[in-house]
């Protein structure tokens, strides 16, 4: 893996373990020699992800809307900063020059991005690893509810086990590295969808 997004809040949360772990996840995306490309803000998670990978030799893309830009927040010390003209610009963007995703703690947006390219996956518009580094138990209760959805069928266990998860940057990155898609039945899904229709 040459690239790797990084989904994760403007605000740097209620403890110091979720910068901590930003900082960690940056400077092990340095020494791995991987591009870290995310959001391009300078403030909360996003700003100490960035600083600290910057910090450890790696490189940086930070990529952001124009409205974002123009209130102050991106980060202009970074490898390379594009400003462009939409938040759906933004993730396009992102997913283009990333060979996997991770998502750190982070609100609203993280949790919309990160369900977008699962969703992506899901419907094998990638095949690109996608991954949740869960500090302090952050993300418990949203894989209970995905748990929920495959109990009740609306989900496939395949796809839930497209999720990787961890609490160590380096062992998600290892996991990343020996990831294989999930191959689904066609035959099953065409038939899913027949009885539906019935």
């Amino acid at each position: 893996m040459k690239s790797i997004c990084v989904f994760c809040g403007s605000s740097p949360g209620s403890t110091t373990d979720y910068i901590e772990a930003a900082r960690l996840l940056g400077t092990t995306l340095a020494n791995r020699n991987i591009t870290l490309v995310y959001g391009g803000a300078k403030v909360g998670l996003m700003g100490q992800l960035a600083k600290s990978c910057i910090e450890s030799g790696g490189k940086v893309i930070g990529i952001i809307p124009k409205h974002l830009a123009d209130k102050e927040v991106a980060f202009e010390g970074i490898s390379e900063l594009m400003v462009v003209n939409s938040m759906h610009e933004r993730k396009s963007k992102m997913a283009e020059l990333s060979d996997g995703f991770i998502a750190l703690p982070g609100g609203m947006g993280t949790l919309e991005e990160l369900c977008e390219i699962l969703t992506w996956a899901q419907l094998d518009l990638h095949q690109k690893p996608c991954g949740i580094l869960n500090i302090n138990g952050y993300y418990d209760r949203l894989m209970q509810f995905i748990d929920h959805s495959v109990e009740q069928k609306f989900m496939e266990q395949e796809h839930r086990d497209m999720i990787q998860i961890d609490q160590n940057p380096g062992s998600l990155l290892d996991k990343f590295e020996v990831y294989q898609p999930p191959v689904v039945n066609k035959a099953k899904w065409a038939l899913k969808l027949t009885e539906d229709v019935i």
